[in-house]
């Protein structure tokens, strides 16, 4: 559920924050203000979003919408679907895990923080 605090993160403390990153997040559009697809028009960091193909937080009806409020948001983001992979892919320990995916979201992460945080 850490994808919500991180972009919420950085639409509170935009000049603070300079990438956020959602890896399967749950509650990416909710009804509520804080909702990480309406803030994110706030933050000025780089902004991630890792999303597994089969997952029930975040399903796959809600990718497009999310995109769509980030570009008419001009947010400086993007979302990436991780095919065959569910909820969780990138812990060892589980049963879902994926080390393609997990090796891919680990490259990407730090690939992001390298480029905004140097």
């Amino acid at each position: 559920m850490s994808g919500q605090y991180a972009i919420n993160a950085a639409a509170h403390i935009p000049d603070r924050v300079a990438a956020a990153a959602s890896i399967y997040g749950v509650r990416l559009i909710t009804e509520k203000p804080d909702s990480p697809h309406l803030v994110a028009r706030k933050a000025k960091a780089e902004l991630y979003f890792a999303c597994a193909e089969r997952d029930h937080w975040v399903p796959l009806e809600q990718i497009e919408p999310l995109k769509q409020a980030l570009k008419e948001a001009n947010a400086e983001a993007e979302v990436e679907i991780y095919e065959d992979t569910d909820h969780g892919f990138a812990f060892p320990s589980r049963v879902i895990y994926k080390k393609h995916a997990a090796e891919r979201h680990w490259e990407r992460l730090l690939t992001l923080f390298k480029r905004t945080l140097t």
